[in-house]
């Protein structure tokens, strides 16, 4: 087992270069060239340590990080259907609580939930709200690309309005998706969990803190961080640009970066002044069909979206667009 110092309980990272050289997703792995992925789940497990134990839902993670005979994984880990990995990794952590009481085991291991948005907002929602239910200590953990991008990029509950996918293409008469974005992390709060945050690999020191939140939370039950994935293959964009597209999500207030500890909301990146949601569109082939006033309809969204927030947190660190 590796020397691997992990920082106490309640102590946040303040630096990057605190996290340790040691690798939980290691190279050879075949995630697209671009694919921010990689940067989630390599951080994800610097944070969580060698004790942990990952279980990962069917997806673009799973497919790519361990084509047989070969991993990429430096921690225990297991692949399941698309639709149960809460409830595989529900058992998991039941399992070491028995074998810990028998005094089979006596390490603590972290047990950390992995899916998509397609095993996590749709097709694994179930297990999922039982798994928080039942108040299993386990991080979910869900990387959004907004559609089934492993399966040939089919809408799912997590698409934007206005986004073209395979099934909900842009044309006379359809303009992509009609339907406004599932909001899974309220949706996760309205369970009364210890720990709810969005994140963004954008802004990689709040995400690996929100991790570590995630992480010391599961001595009182289950937690869960949804972060942002900009897919260049999905999104149609050239692969350099997925941090800078992550990072305008933010800017332009369609990913506010939040987080629900112990039911206190507080809004972790503010932004004073906001950008137009065009600068996030217009370098994503997946809106290239909008028109001005389609636009305006996304920008109008988001600008309802940021008045709510703003009253929530009863001060406004979203500011309005800038002109």
């Amino acid at each position: 087992m590796p020397d691997v110092k992990e920082l106490p309980k309640g102590q946040l990272y303040k630096s990057l270069f605190q996290l340790p050289r040691w690798e939980g997703l290691v190279s050879g792995h075949r995630l697209c060239a671009g694919c921010t992925a990689g940067v989630i789940v390599r951080h994800l497990t610097k944070v969580a340590g060698p004790n942990t134990i990952v279980v990962n839902a069917t997806g673009c993670v799973e497919v790519s990080t361990t084509p047989y005979p070969y991993t990429s994984w430096n921690v225990p880990w297991i692949h399941v259907a698309f639709e149960n990995a809460a409830a595989v990794a529900s058992g998991v952590e039941s399992a070491i609580k028995v074998l810990k009481k028998k005094g089979v085991i006596s390490d603590d291991y972290k047990v950390i939930a992995l899916g998509g948005d397609g095993g996590t907002f749709d097709i694994g929602f179930q297990a999922l709200s039982g798994m928080l239910e039942r108040g299993h200590r386990v991080m979910y953990v869900v990387y959004d690309n907004e559609a089934y991008m492993n399966t040939g990029i089919q809408r799912s509950g997590a698409t934007p309005y206005g986004a073209w996918t395979t099934t909900t293409p842009a044309g006379k008469v359809w303009r992509g998706e009609w339907r406004p974005k599932k909001d899974i992390a309220a949706i996760v709060a309205a369970h009364r969990v210890p720990y709810v945050a969005t994140a963004n690999p954008a802004y990689t020191l709040d995400m690996i803190n929100k991790f570590k939140k995630g992480l010391d939370a599961l001595e009182e039950g289950p937690s869960f961080v949804h972060v942002i994935m900009p897919c260049t293959t999905g999104w149609r964009f050239d692969p350099n640009l997925g941090i800078t597209i992550a990072r305008l999500a933010t800017e332009t207030g369609i990913w506010v970066l939040y987080e629900i500890d112990h039911g206190n909301y507080r809004v972790t990146m503010p932004v004073k002044k906001r950008k137009p949601v065009k600068e996030y569109l217009k370098l994503q082939g997946r809106f290239r069909h909008l028109r001005d006033d389609e636009i305006a309809v996304i920008q109008r969204m988001v600008d309802e979206e940021v008045e709510r927030i703003n009253k929530i947190v009863g001060k406004e660190v979203i500011g309005p667009v800038a002109p």
